[in-house]
């Protein structure tokens, strides 16, 4: 039988990355990523973030291109395609599918005044009751500040995209989103489960906007002529899977149902749960998606809790407070003469902008509990370490609340994952087993579209080959230890949101 693989794009706000994974074996058979350097961002004001759809475009088909020449994998052989992108971006195109404006991305926050005025004209009820979430500064409030601020614009959208849908626009010459899109962008009710007309109407939008619905996993759309042409692959090869970078790390991780969690840990530090029931957080401190797998039939709702001061802390606390040139193994080493609670020392470690979690708050980081006597660079490098997984552990409450029991986190082994001390206390303070795997978000996407193509029965089967490295289980001896002080550091944090 001849060979067919998968192949995966992951569009993010640095790079482009592409992979190649053998559909039969589950192995990757090449991965490369453009550009090589960090993507540029515009910024014309402070608070802006915009990027180029072209670049996108541009830096997926070389990507391609390197794996293409690397595997010696043909065109005829690549079975189906899917893709995972940064979340939350507007894309805004005419009726030549051609790009209006820049996309205005996930990080961009000119869009919050607009969130915000719908949420208090809406009703909290309204939209925490149908969108799941306030509108906050996602694709919808974008939208209005197009509107309202760039008309000339605005009146020529045909249709408006996330940036996953505009990848899969030029691969196939079609418009169409999903409803896990719809979802992450406020767009989607649901409990009337169809678009928000509610929201549409209050900001003004047509409903000829939004693009034609398929399904997260099913053939969406073929290759075109005019792409296959430009990019090398065959006309016809089928489009079967897409979904934005969180719900695609989880399915990654092969998280798929109830009480399983994703999480990763880099400069900022995500935790997503899915969730099997219609529910939200009443003060709007975690985020609520359709994840990949959501259909009418079965509900299956992605969780996302996002800490801002996560690797970015671990990172300061290197360059700062430790001794010079130490790395980051050092680092760990040092910390392991230090007991569980680091002496009294607590670190809170919101030094990196407003946290939702917090109810966007914005109060800073703050170290107490000093002895001049006792403590040492040790116990900082340790205490930052737990101040950050007792963030992870503060927000993880609020989705206990939301109904999911957390038994195990699924991670990549990568960034602060690769700390023996934050990933021990992870797992002493939840009570979790965490799961360490050797995955990124093209290769996940690659197994996506295996998915969507029927190649692969179901989920278990797409990540029957998946490479599990290691398994953390919480340490019942220290059990004690690790709950005092994380309830130290808690007491330690509402006094200090008190102020």
């Amino acid at each position: 039988m001849a060979n067919r693989y998968l192949l995966g794009f992951d569009v993010g706000s640095s790079s482009v990355k592409a992979s190649l994974v053998n559909a039969d074996t589950g192995k990757c058979a090449a991965t490369a990523f453009y550009p090589e350097s960090e993507a540029p961002i515009i910024a014309v004001k402070a608070g802006w973030a915009e990027q180029d759809p072209q670049m996108w475009w541009d830096n997926a088909k070389l990507s391609l291109k390197k794996i293409m020449a690397e595997s010696g994998v043909t065109a005829d052989e690549i079975a189906a395609i899917g893709i995972s992108y940064q979340m939350h971006g507007l894309v805004c195109v005419d009726k030549d599918y051609k790009a209006l404006r820049p996309s205005i991305i996930w990080c961009d926050s000119r869009a919050v005044p607009y969130g915000e005025r719908a949420f208090v004209d809406l009703g909290a009820e309204r939209c925490l009751g149908h969108l799941l979430n306030s509108p906050g500064n996602f694709t919808a409030a974008k939208l209005a500040w197009v509107r309202e601020n760039e008309p000339h614009i605005y009146e020529r959208i045909h249709k408006i995209m996330l940036p996953g849908d505009y990848l899969a626009l030029r691969l196939s010459g079609q418009a169409n989103t999903t409803v896990s899109g719809l979802s992450e962008g406020m767009f989607w009710d649901f409990r009337e489960g169809r678009v928000a007309d509610f929201l549409m109407d209050y900001y003004g939008f047509d409903s000829s906007l939004i693009s034609d619905i398929v399904p997260t996993f099913s053939i969406q759309s073929r290759v075109s002529a005019a792409a296959a042409a430009e990019t090398g692959l065959k006309e016809g090869t089928p489009i079967t899977y897409r979904a934005g970078d969180q719900p695609n790390n989880a399915l990654s991780l092969n998280v798929f149902n109830p009480g399983e969690i994703a999480s990763t840990a880099g400069t900022s530090g995500v935790v997503y749960g899915v969730l099997g029931d219609v529910n939200y957080d009443p003060k709007s401190r975690v985020n609520t998606f359709a994840h990949v797998n959501h259909t009418a039939e079965q509900t299956r709702l992605g969780v996302l809790l996002c800490i801002n001061g996560t690797g970015i802390l671990n990172a300061w606390v290197r360059r700062t407070v430790a001794p010079e040139g130490i790395s980051y193994a050092d680092m760990n080493d040092l910390t392991v003469s230090v007991p569980i609670g680091s002496e009294g020392i607590t670190v809170i470690p919101f030094g990196n902008g407003a946290e939702r979690v917090l109810e966007n708050r914005e109060i800073g980081c703050s170290v107490s509990g000093i002895n001049f006597n006792k403590h040492g660079k040790a116990h900082i490098v340790r205490a930052a370490q737990e101040g950050i997984v007792f963030s992870f552990c503060y927000g993880m409450e609020v989705m206990q609340q939301m109904g999911m029991d957390i038994r195990k986190i699924h991670a990549g082994r990568a960034n602060m994952f690769l700390s023996p001390l934050f990933r021990d206390t992870l797992a002493g303070v939840s009570g979790a087993t965490i799961e360490l795997y050797d995955t990124d978000g093209s290769v996940g996407a690659a197994k996506g579209a295996g998915i969507g193509a029927g190649i692969y029965k179901d989920n278990n089967e797409a990540f029957a080959t998946l490479d599990k490295l290691q398994v953390i289980e919480p340490d019942e001896a220290h059990c004690n230890e690790y709950l005092e002080a994380y309830a130290r550091w808690k007491e330690t944090l509402e006094k200090q949101i008190k102020q």
